[in-house]
């Protein structure tokens, strides 16, 4: 599956992935829950759900933990996200985790999905159009 785009069966392997985990957040002071699933090119899913904290500094996004459990699984690219929320416009994942995506794949499908569904399909290019990353500090 490296460098392809992924299917459609992918697709819907990740959204059901980010929802189930989305349902296990922690977020006791925000009350907003979010659920994110990464592919990387062996086919694998990996999950992560945003944990708030006391001190909100120490907060970790869904999307972040999502990577960081590919990485831990032996990942070093992801060739798609699926991030889910219970918005009516599905959320955009907020700077620090479009950074952190961007190391393991800037350009990679990003398929977000709000109430009842709805999708809304981009691009981590579109995103974040100039990351900041290891390739382009060589």
């Amino acid at each position: 599956m490296s460098g392809a785009a992924p299917s459609a069966a992918d697709v819907d392997r990740l959204i059901a992935a980010a929802v189930a985990v989305r349902q296990r957040a922690y977020a006791p002071a925000s009350g907003f829950q979010v659920g994110a699933a990464v592919l990387t090119p062996d086919g694998a899913v990996h999950v992560g759900c945003n944990v708030e904290n006391a001190s909100y500094g120490l907060t970790v996004c869904a999307e972040r933990h999502a990577v960081a459990a590919a990485v831990a699984a032996g990942a070093r690219a992801i060739v798609a996200v699926a991030i889910v929320t219970g918005l009516d416009e599905p959320a955009r994942p907020c700077g620090a985790c479009r950074q952190v995506l961007a190391e393991f794949g800037a350009s990679m499908p990003v398929v977000l999905v709000g109430n009842g569904g709805r999708r809304v399909v981009t691009d981590l290019a579109t995103l974040l159009p100039e990351p900041f990353t290891f390739d382009r500090l060589r």
